[in-house]
């Protein structure tokens, strides 16, 4: 499956700097709001360590590992929903992405220019909220004023008229879609699969990236985490970041080991993501290529196959499952074969995160 990142936040909080970092290219980063005129889209390898420890056994011609897709967004602005600054062209990218990255200010720099004049975490995450909640009302008031010639012959749908009404006020108290809980005697399964075609940007899921340096980190965490609660936060320099990506790899990890750092700012975001997004990593593995693929938590065997070509899953018959510690303890699939720790999986077999796996289909 692809998995991609809209980068959102308000001009001059280190997005483009971030996505720089992330991926290495070059797009404009300078000091001004709406420096992004077009979304920028990179595409980034996991970077996966297990990938590499199969690959170093299996030595094969060719190693795919698994890709994030990150997209930065331009600044975005009060009044963004009715077409401030690039407003409505910017909000419809967010409706493409996974998830949003939500990039806020915590470090204070005077040579930085802060397009609200001061550095104010929770101002800054419930403006940019605001712009998102307002365009999801637009949504919403369309998606009623369409059911409403129809309901006139259809209660279902007069119930789902007032469930969404009861949506657009818990939307204008300042709440996020993400968050609504539907009451009341409606049908679940059609309320959900409506709301889950207007794409609304509330509902999508949300990492907030604290940008902080040594002097902010705790003051900022303090404030984001208190004021979205269970929400995902991660703190990141983006400024070390992006002097990080610029090096080679020998002295990236000298330099992380004299800072203590166990993970580059992109291994912690990809981390986060899947955990957000409830998604694991199986790999296939032989002379011509190892591979890592991405598929949902708790997917069966069968689906995990679609991940590689629809026909796996179609024609599905079974599946030779090795774990990942039992291909590295035992030097390969055929020593973990040989070792007993071959499991011959069918259809309702659930894949573990790690798993190597052979299918076989008829295609």
């Amino acid at each position: 499956m692809n998995l991609s990142l809209g980068i959102v936040g308000l001009p001059n909080v280190g997005k483009s700097t971030l996505f720089n970092a992330l991926t290495k290219q070059s797009v404009p980063a300078e000091n001004y709001p709406f420096c992004t005129i077009d979304p920028n889209v990179g595409v980034v390898a996991v970077d996966d360590p297990r990938l590499q420890a199969i690959s170093k056994i299996a030595n094969p011609e060719k190693i795919t590992p698994a890709i994030i897709e990150f997209v930065d967004i331009a600044g975005l602005v009060k009044g963004a929903s009715s077409g401030e600054g690039l407003g409505n062209k910017f909000l419809s990218h967010i409706k493409q992405v996974s998830a949003i990255v939500h990039v806020v200010r915590g470090y204070k720099n005077e040579n930085v220019t802060h397009v609200e004049n001061s550095i104010n975490p929770k101002r800054d995450i419930e403006l940019i909220n605001t712009e998102l909640i307002l365009k999801d009302l637009e949504t919403i008031d369309n998606r009623i004023k369409a059911l409403q010639s129809k309901a006139r012959f259809d209660t279902k749908l007069s119930t789902l008229i007032e469930t969404f009404k009861h949506l657009s006020e818990f939307l204008e108290a300042g709440n996020l879609a993400q968050d609504y809980i539907a009451e009341g005697e409606i049908d679940i399964d059609l309320f959900n699969k409506e709301k889950k075609e207007l794409f609304l940007l509330t509902d999508k899921p949300v990492i907030y990236l604290a940008n902080i340096d040594e002097k902010s980190e705790s003051e900022a965490l303090d404030i984001i985490r208190s004021f979205v609660g269970n929400k995902a936060v991660i703190a990141m320099d983006v400024k070390l970041e992006s002097e990080l990506a610029s090096m080679d790899s020998k002295d990236r990890q000298e330099f992380m080991k004299e800072l203590n750092l166990e993970e580059t700012g992109l291994q912690k975001l990809t981390r986060e993501a899947y955990s957000l997004l409830g998604l694991i990593s199986f790999f296939t593995e032989g002379k011509e290529e190892v591979r890592a693929w991405t598929i949902e938590k708790g997917s069966k065997a069968p689906a995990a196959g679609a991940a590689i070509h629809t026909d796996f899953e179609k024609g599905f018959v079974a599946a030779e499952v090795v774990k990942y510690s039992d291909y590295i303890e035992n030097n390969g699939w055929q020593g973990a074969k040989d070792a007993g720790k071959l499991i011959l999986a069918g259809k309702t077999y659930t894949v573990e995160d790690g798993n190597i796996i052979i299918f076989k289909h008829n295609a």
